[in-house]
């Protein structure tokens, strides 16, 4: 069973974990990662469960994509150094439609999308993995897929912390089912 245990950046709405050993969180409405870019705003209100990463691993965390509705509704998973170097890396509904992405914040916030329509009500996996200066991003929406490569992104060397994520920036009622969060062997190579 996944332990669940680490530090919260803000506490979700509510929290259960299911009979079935998953965690099912509600975001509240207004949350968010984001640092000025583009928009001339600062979101650092995001809900994201935490802990250290050890070095010379990966980490995957694995929810449910359902239930997004709303304008920016996202999962999947925060590192996190400071309030000034931080990815969020998962889902997010822009548009109509589901994204997989990234958003890269050193100083400023960036972000990286394409569509994955085809994995609704699938189980996302995002995979986080260091690679000397760099923090490499996976993703697959089933065990059977292969990993899909999200991003390569430069990234501070120093201890961070990492873990499930959720924000619903536009409303409430957001629920995710976060099925695994577990470590793993760092990847061998970028791509």
């Amino acid at each position: 069973m996944t332990d669940w245990s680490g530090d919260r950046t803000r506490e979700p709405i509510t929290t259960e974990v299911t009979a079935d050993g998953a965690l099912v969180a509600e975001a509240a409405e207004g949350s968010d990662w984001w640092r000025d870019t583009a928009y001339g705003f600062r979101h650092e209100d995001g809900h994201a469960l935490l802990r250290p990463w050890d070095a010379g691993t990966a980490v995957e965390v694995s929810f449910v994509l359902d239930g997004f509705a709303g304008q920016f509704d996202q999962a999947g998973m925060l590192v996190r150094v400071d309030d000034e170097h931080w990815i969020k890396a998962g889902v997010e509904l822009s548009d109509g439609h589901p994204q997989l992405g990234a958003v890269v914040t050193v100083g400023a916030s960036d972000w990286s999308t394409g569509r994955v329509d085809e994995w609704i009500r699938s189980v996302v996996t995002i995979r986080a993995s260091r690679l000397a200066d760099a923090v490499v991003i996976r993703a697959r929406a089933t065990d059977d897929d292969e990993w899909r490569l999200v991003r390569v992104a430069r990234f501070p060397n120093e201890s961070a912390s990492i873990g499930p994520m959720l924000c619903a920036p536009t409303r409430a009622g957001l629920r995710v089912r976060f099925v695994d969060w577990r470590t793993a062997a760092e990847d061998a190579a970028l791509h």
